[in-house]
């Protein structure tokens, strides 16, 4: 099942790189939305991302209004605010996840107009957040799941014995 993860003004390096990898490996596009708190050069960013950015299906817009011009589908935002837990949407196939910054999450006002596609995670109480590349692979496995992890191995097999 793609699927296509949004990172919203993505301000640290390492998480987006830890990102592109999760999506490479999900067979999952990532869109970033500018302005981003690092350039695409980024060794931090390369690190994180290892050598998954060669396979890496990735598009950067300037602005949320371009975004949203480009690209039609169902949109779900992630938010420490939202009343829905993350696994009571029933995902498919090329839905579109999106994150706020790491220091700030997604602004209220985008929020309060989708708030009937506003997921969050549970946590324990008072907690800021978790991690954004955690909080990614958290819910878009969730997604995956629920399509039977279509097109992707879901066996391993031992080599030395």
């Amino acid at each position: 099942m793609e699927l296509n993860i949004v990172l919203f003004e993505p301000e640290i390096p390492q998480n987006t790189g830890n990102v592109v990898r999760t999506a490479v490996s999900t067979g999952s596009a990532v869109h970033l939305i500018e302005p981003l708190g690092f350039e695409l050069s980024d060794k931090y960013l390369k690190r994180a991302g290892m050598d998954y950015f060669k396979n890496a299906r990735l598009f950067v817009y300037k602005n949320f209004s371009e975004f949203k011009e480009k690209n039609r589908g169902r949109y779900f935002f992630a938010s420490t605010k939202a009343a829905k837990r993350y696994d009571e949407v029933e995902y498919r196939r090329g839905d579109y996840l999106i994150f706020g910054p790491e220091s700030r999450g997604l602004e209220e006002g985008l929020l309060y107009e989708n708030y009937d596609n506003t997921v969050r995670i549970p946590m324990v109480k008072d907690n800021r957040s978790l991690n954004l590349s955690n909080s990614v692979a958290v819910i878009v496995y969730e997604a995956l799941r629920q399509g039977g992890f279509e097109n992707l191995e879901t066996t391993g097999k031992l080599t030395k014995f």
